[in-house]
């Protein structure tokens, strides 16, 4: 992969973390207002912070000889 399509890649892998962690944040809120006290949003809360690891994975190994960030 050369460095524009790197870079591309980049701020697409960022968009996608950032609105991931929205997500995050609305699902808390909403947990937090019920309780804790709803499986299904606990499950939809787990599945979104395993999708933001992966993003934080694949944003780490684009940068393997720190040339982009």
């Amino acid at each position: 992969m050369d460095d524009d399509e790197k870079g591309k890649r980049f701020l697409e892998l960022i968009d996608e973390q950032n609105n991931l962690q929205w997500s995050i944040v609305a699902k808390l809120s909403s947990l937090i207002n019920k309780q804790w006290d709803s499986i299904e949003l606990q499950n939809e809360l787990e599945v979104l912070v395993q999708n933001h690891t992966k993003i934080t994975k694949d944003l780490n190994s684009l940068d393997e000889r720190s040339s982009i960030l």
